[in-house]
C-alpha cells in the first residue's frame, strides 16, 4: 500500500506544535484547552447539541435540519448520523469485516491530519474487524491495509470510531437506493487515536462504514 507521507507529515508538525505549546502545562490545562476547541467549533459550526436521553425519545435519530449532535457523557463523544445506513446491524456475538472511509481534522490546530476520502486513495479503504461482544464493540485495524493505522503506526481503532456501531447498519450497496451508513464526530483525546490521547487534542471525524467480505 502506498504510504500516505503528506498527512503523515501533517500528524508530526501537528504533535510537535502541540508538543511546544503543552511544555510546562498541567494535563489540567491541556484539558481544558481541549473543552475550549471543542466548544469553540460547536459555536462556530452551530452545532445543537443534544441528550442521550432527546436522543432515545427521537428514536436514535439526530435531526439534520436541526444539526444535531448527541453527545455521551460517559466518554465525551459527540455523535451526528448523517445516515442510518442500508444492511443490519452488527449482532452481538458477531465479528465482522468493516470498510471505512474518512477525514480527521485536529481541532486545536484546524488542521486535516489524516484522510482516505479523496480521490488519491480511490483504491485504498481502511479496513478494520470488528467484535461485538454483548453489546460492547473491539476492533483492531488490518494491518497493511489501512491509512489509519499508517499515518499513526497502530493497528488500535480510536474507541470514537465505535461509538456509532450501536446505531448504524452496516451493510453493502447492492442496489441505486442504498446508501451507506455516514457519521460526524466530535472524539476528545481519551477515545482518540494515540497522538491525540498523548498530545491531549480533541479530532473530528466524517466517517462511512461499510460491511466487508
Amino acid at each position: 500500500m502506498r504510504k500516505s507521507i503528506g498527512i503523515m507529515l501533517f500528524a508530526v508538525a501537528a504533535v510537535v506544535m502541540l508538543a511546544a505549546c503543552n511544555h510546562g502545562d498541567t494535563y489540567a490545562d491541556q484539558k481544558n484547552r481541549e473543552r475550549s476547541a471543542i466548544n469553540k467549533f460547536i459555536k462556530e459550526n452551530g452545532i445543537n447539541v443534544i441528550s442521550e436521553s432527546d436522543f432515545e425519545e427521537q428514536n436514535n435519530v439526530t435531526y439534520l435540519d436541526k444539526n444535531q449532535f448527541v453527545l455521551f457523557k460517559t466518554t465525551g463523544v459527540y455523535m451526528q448520523i448523517v445516515r442510518q445506513g442500508c444492511g443490519e446491524k452488527i449482532k452481538k456475538g458477531e465479528t465482522c469485516r468493516v470498510l471505512c472511509r474518512y477525514s480527521e481534522v485536529n481541532l486545536l490546530t484546524d488542521s486535516l491530519q489524516s484522510i482516505n476520502n479523496i480521490q488519491y486513495w480511490a483504491a485504498v479503504v481502511d479496513k478494520m474487524d470488528v467484535t461485538n461482544t454483548s453489546g460492547t464493540f473491539t476492533a483492531s485495524f488490518v494491518a497493511g491495509e489501512s491509512v489509519m493505522a499508517s499515518d499513526y503506526g497502530s493497528t488500535a481503532v480510536p474507541a470514537g470510531w465505535l461509538t456509532p456501531l450501536s446505531y448504524i447498519n452496516v451493510g453493502r450497496v447492492t442496489s441505486e437506493d442504498d446508501e451507506l451508513a455516514r457519521v460526524r464526530l466530535i472524539v476528545p483525546h481519551t477515545q482518540g487515536q494515540q497522538y491525540a490521547s498523548s498530545s491531549v487534542y480533541p479530532c473530528y471525524y466524517e466517517i462511512t462504514y461499510e460491511r466487508g467480505r
